[in-house]
């Protein structure tokens, strides 16, 4: 099976602190980490850790950080003949202050300054072989073009979607599966009463609906009923990257057939392990390490 993703790369920066500083002082780090990530991109190197094969389209730069996106996900196993290399512009850059005590980030970020992926850029094959089509919907127009292509092909679709932007409730409508962040579902409304906001993400479309919450775990809407799945507890030393792995967990899921219930239960295991290690990817467990800490889990 094959995973496509467009959508975002970065060059990571990871700094940990014993704890996030007042406004105008000094604050030593006490590790200092760099890795690749950006949402799509950490996701797919999941789903490689899985045993899946990834394909990724998405921009970088001539630059240092664009070299070293690139050899992050190449080292991966993860087919980068999607990715375009701009010249004289700067790669998309994070960096991300982590306290030690409670393993909360606050991520600094810069989005790459070259001229976005167009649908013009892909290749007529880009879904060639693929099973899944991953995105963040960053990239609006490349983003559409490829939803209703992979929707002509019967190829489904997922949406990682951060905030609400331009076109971002367009595309949803055109994904099978949306998974979104608190802060986008405070966008259309959530105030944290589940039933509530089920009238809310009807314009979300008829697809699967998941909200992630951090450490509270998560909501699902599917078929009209609310599948509420807590998050599980691991000595945490950094959350960075939880909700990239989640969705790669929940893609993982879908391919193999599971039902709803045994898919969000693995992606919840899966995104737990990852906040074991600093950064998006290091802690990213494989597939026999997900197997045992869930078998575990439920026979507590």
């Amino acid at each position: 099976m094959l995973v496509t993703g467009i959508g975002q790369c970065s060059l990571d920066y990871l700094g940990i602190v014993d704890s996030f500083p007042e406004v105008d002082t000094k604050k030593e780090v006490s590790e200092w980490i760099v890795q690749g990530g950006g949402p799509v991109a950490t996701a797919l190197v999941a789903l490689t850790r899985l045993g899946l094969n990834c394909r990724f389209h998405g921009i970088t730069c001539d630059d240092f950080e664009g070299e070293k996106i690139r050899d992050s996900l190449v080292n991966e196993g993860i087919d980068i003949k999607g990715v375009l290399v701009r010249k004289g512009c700067r790669s998309q850059l994070a960096f991300i202050a982590i306290e030690k005590e409670t393993a909360k980030r606050t991520i600094f970020w810069k989005r790459q300054t070259g001229k976005v992926l167009g649908s013009g850029e892909l290749d007529n094959d880009f879904l060639k072989d693929a099973s899944f089509l991953h995105l963040d919907g960053l990239m609006t127009e490349v983003s559409l073009y490829a939803a209703k292509k992979a929707k002509s092909l019967d190829i489904p679709v997922m949406l990682d979607g951060g905030r609400v932007r331009e076109g971002m409730i367009e595309l949803a409508g055109l994904c099978e599966y949306v998974v979104v962040s608190e802060e986008f579902a405070k966008d259309l409304g959530w105030r944290g009463d589940s039933e509530e906001f089920k009238k809310e993400i009807a314009v979300l479309g008829k697809g699967v609906v998941t909200v992630t919450l951090g450490a509270r775990g998560s909501v699902t809407y599917f078929n009209n009923e609310i599948i509420e799945i807590p998050s599980y507890r691991v000595e945490a030393v950094d959350t960075t990257g939880a909700g990239d792995v989640f969705h790669g967990g929940y893609i993982y899921g879908v391919l193999k057939g599971w039902d709803i219930y045994k898919t969000l239960k693995f992606a919840s295991a899966f995104a737990a392990l990852k906040c074991r290690k600093i950064g998006g990817r290091a802690g990213i467990p494989g597939l026999s390490e997900v197997s045992g800490f869930l078998d575990e889990a439920d026979n507590k």
